[in-house]
C-alpha cells in the first residue's frame, strides 16, 4: 500500500514520522512524507496567549480530511481530545518513558537551584508542580523545539529547563538529562510519551494496516487519560496531570488538578481490575468515572472560567 504521511518539519516530528514509516515499510508498505507547517510552528507567542489548543495538529488534520495525506503521527499530548468528524485514532504504539526531565548546565537537580533561579517551561502543568516543589523559583515561558530550547539553556537564558524524557530519548539526547523526575515529583501530561496514529475513518484498509502497530495496553491507558481530560473540560480547566498504567491484573490511574494560580491541588488515585478496561469503550468509561470523582472532590471549584492552555509540542 502507498501511504502519504503528513508531518511537521521539526526534528522530533520527523523522527516520529520516520519511525512509523520504518514500521510500516517492514510490513511491506511504501511511505511518502508530506511536510506540513502548522500555526504552532510559526507563532512566537506563548501558547496560552495564542489559544494553545490544536496549534500543532489542526493543519495536519485538515490535510487528512482534504486527502492531501493519508496518515498523521501525533505526539498524543498535543492532540486535542475533542474528536474530529471523519477522523479516527487508529493505533497507539508502545509508549516511551513518560517522565519529565530536568536539564541544567550548572545544577544537578531542582533542589540544587539557588533561590530565584530562572527555569523554563511552556506548560502550566509543569509550572504548577514546579512551584509546589520550589515556590521561590522564577518559572519563565519558553518556546521552540527541543534543540532550540537546549540552545537557550546553553546560552544562559535559563538556569534550567524542563523537557519530556521521551523526546530526548528519541533524539538521542538522553545525556542532557540532569535529573529524571519521579511521578511523585512531577506527574506527566495526558498522553505524554505516546504516539497517536490518526487517519480517515473511511479508510478501512489503512486502519487495518495501522492496527498491526498498535500496543493495546498503551492504547487503553491513553484512552483513560484522554477521556478524563475531555470530561474535565466541562468545567474543570485547571492545569491537569494524569497517568494510567496496566500493572498485571490491575489498571492504575493517578491525576492531579491545580487551580489557575497554582496555589491549590487535588490529587486522586484509582485502582481497577484490568477486566474493566478490555476495550476502548470500557477504558473511556473509567476516564469518565475518574473525572466525576475529581469534580465531586471539588476540582471544578478550582477553576474560574479561564481558558485551557495545552502542553507545548516538541518536548513529547
Amino acid at each position: 500500500m502507498q501511504i502519504r504521511l503528513g508531518t511537521r518539519q521539526s526534528q522530533l516530528a520527523l523522527w516520529q514520522a520516520n519511525h512509523v514509516s520504518s514500521l510500516l515499510e517492514r510490513e511491506g508498505h511504501t511511505v511518502e512524507l508530506v511536510k506540513i507547517t502548522t500555526s504552532g510552528d510559526v507563532s512566537t507567542t506563548p501558547l496560552g496567549a495564542s489559544g494553545g489548543i490544536g496549534v500543532f495538529t489542526k493543519e495536519i488534520q485538515r490535510a487528512l480530511l482534504d486527502k492531501t495525506c493519508d496518515l498523521a503521527v501525533h505526539s498524543l499530548k498535543d492532540l486535542p481530545t475533542e474528536p474530529v468528524p471523519g477522523l479516527v485514532l487508529a493505533s497507539v504504539p508502545d509508549r516511551e518513558d513518560a517522565a519529565d526531565a530536568f536539564l541544567s548546565v550548572n545544577y544537578s537537580s531542582l533542589l540544587d537551584l539557588p533561590e530565584g533561579a530562572k527555569i523554563g517551561t511552556g506548560s502550566p502543568r509543569r509550572k504548577a508542580q514546579l512551584l509546589r516543589l520550589r515556590p521561590d523559583l522564577e518559572v519563565m515561558d519558553i518556546r521552540g523545539n527541543v534543540d532550540t530550547r537546549i540552545r537557550k539553556l546553553d546560552a544562559g537564558e535559563y538556569d534550567a529547563i524542563i523537557l519530556a524524557c521521551a523526546g530526548l530519548h528519541r533524539l538521542q539526547l538522553s545525556n542532557r538529562v540532569t535529573h529524571r523526575f519521579s511521578f511523585e515529583e512531577m506527574l506527566p501530561a495526558v498522553g505524554q510519551a505516546a504516539l497517536g496514529l490518526e487517519t480517515r475513518e473511511e479508510d478501512e484498509q489503512l486502519r487495518a494496516a495501522l492496527m498491526k502497530l498498535d500496543h493495546p495496553l498503551t492504547h487503553l491507558a491513553v484512552v483513560i487519560e484522554r477521556t478524563l481530560l475531555r470530561a474535565m473540560r466541562a468545567g474543570c480547566l485547571a492545569p491537569l496531570a494524569a497517568h494510567a498504567v496496566f500493572d498485571g491484573e490491575t489498571v492504575r490511574l493517578t491525576a492531579r488538578v491545580f487551580s489557575m494560580d497554582y496555589s491549590e491541588m487535588i490529587e486522586q488515585y484509582w485502582s481497577w481490575p484490568a477486566t474493566r478496561a478490555t476495550n476502548v469503550e470500557q477504558a473511556a468509561l473509567l476516564g469518565t468515572e475518574a473525572a466525576r470523582d475529581l469534580c465531586e472532590l471539588g476540582a471544578d471549584e478550582l477553576i474560574h472560567g479561564e481558558e485551557e492552555s495545552e502542553e507545548s509540542s516538541d518536548d513529547s
